[in-house]
């Protein structure tokens, strides 16, 4: 069917291709993206970052169990490069803090976060690790892990189910694309 054809009484309008002499600046085509090699170099470091997150699980208490379904082959966190939770924290760059973080716990818990290559990142998992959950009031519970360590992604919920997580991953990775490159010799 052409453009020129009416369709149900209506036509529709046929613009002239551009010429060179009705170029207005500032409007290009949306796809043309002008860029520097230092951020193509920038960028694609990051997309790859981004799809080969490792987890470092620390499971505290029952949104640990989530965290494990969701790495079950029913979630399967493994299409989006994160199948293999890292036991030591010097393999692994994304920390998810899942559970209740009592004030015995905290020390370990930075230590781990300092083990930690750079880039790293922190995915606060559950009402008990974000704020302290249902013992926000008790004088042994971290009132959040923000409180300790960074914390880059929060997901909500008592307990979050599995999808939740890995929206909270995908997140991430939108988050780790959009980072900046630090080059050495530049602050």
């Amino acid at each position: 069917m052409s453009t020129n054809a009416p369709r149900r009484g209506k036509t529709l309008p046929v613009y002239p291709p551009r010429t060179p002499a009705e170029y207005i600046a500032g409007q290009q085509e949306a796809n043309v993206v002008m860029t520097s090699l230092a951020d193509m170099l920038k960028w694609a470091q990051n997309y790859a970052r981004s799809r080969s997150i490792w987890p470092l699980g620390y499971g505290l208490a029952c949104c640990a169990i989530e965290m494990m379904a969701a790495a079950q082959s029913h979630y399967d966190l493994a299409r989006f490069g994160s199948e293999v939770f890292r036991s030591s924290p010097r393999q692994a760059d994304l920390m998810i803090v899942a559970g209740t973080v009592c004030t015995k716990m905290g020390p370990r818990l930075v230590r781990l976060y300092e083990q930690m290559p750079d880039p790293k990142w922190v995915l606060s998992m559950g009402q008990c690790a974000t704020s302290g959950g249902e013992f926000y009031d008790s004088y042994y519970t971290v009132q959040g892990v923000d409180t300790l360590v960074p914390v880059d992604v929060y997901v909500p919920g008592c307990p979050p189910r599995p999808e939740a997580l890995i929206e909270g991953i995908l997140k991430l990775r939108e988050k780790i694309e959009k980072q900046g490159l630090k080059i050495k010799g530049e602050d």
